[in-house]
């Protein structure tokens, strides 16, 4: 068993702001257990660009970066476990947050594009599609989620 820690800090910036009434930055701190710090806040989709802090990461791009992340470190391991030579993994992630049970939101699906590089043997569209898949079957975040995820692959350059 492992834990893995974060810690979110945030705080009414302003005394202008007016929180009861939602008119508040939502601009905060997101701390790692590994020490490293980045800025976080709402997504402007959902609060708006005046109340979104620039410069600053969303849970939802979060969300959609660690099933990216997760996928491709996994899928590297099983490159390699198969004998594949992987030179470069690029993938190009997109999320779709979208209504359920009426007003509800949620990330419903989420779409990874990797565009992968091989030195040396290059593996079969057949032997990529089984390598994408033992990856999505031990992916941890994979597992973690109800979020459908979709893998399209390009062609290995």
């Amino acid at each position: 068993m492992a834990r893995y820690r974060a810690t979110c800090d945030w705080s009414l910036a302003e005394s202008g702001e007016d929180f009861l009434k939602g008119r508040y930055g939502r601009g905060h701190t997101v701390g790692f257990g590994s020490g490293v710090k980045v800025p976080g806040t709402a997504s402007a989709q959902v609060v708006g660009n005046k109340w979104a802090a620039p410069d600053s990461v969303d849970p939802e791009e979060m969300l959609v970066a660690s099933l990216s992340q997760c996928h491709m470190l996994t899928f590297l391991h099983k490159a390699r476990e198969a004998g594949l030579v992987v030179t470069r993994y690029r993938d190009d992630a997109e999320g779709l947050m979208e209504k359920i049970d009426g007003d509800r939101m949620a990330v419903t699906k989420v779409t990874l594009r990797p565009e992968i590089a091989y030195a040396g043997e290059r593996p079969t569209a057949d032997q990529r599609a089984r390598l994408h898949h033992l990856a999505h079957e031990e992916c941890f975040i994979a597992n973690s989620v109800k979020t459908q995820v979709v893998v399209e692959e390009k062609e290995p350059i």
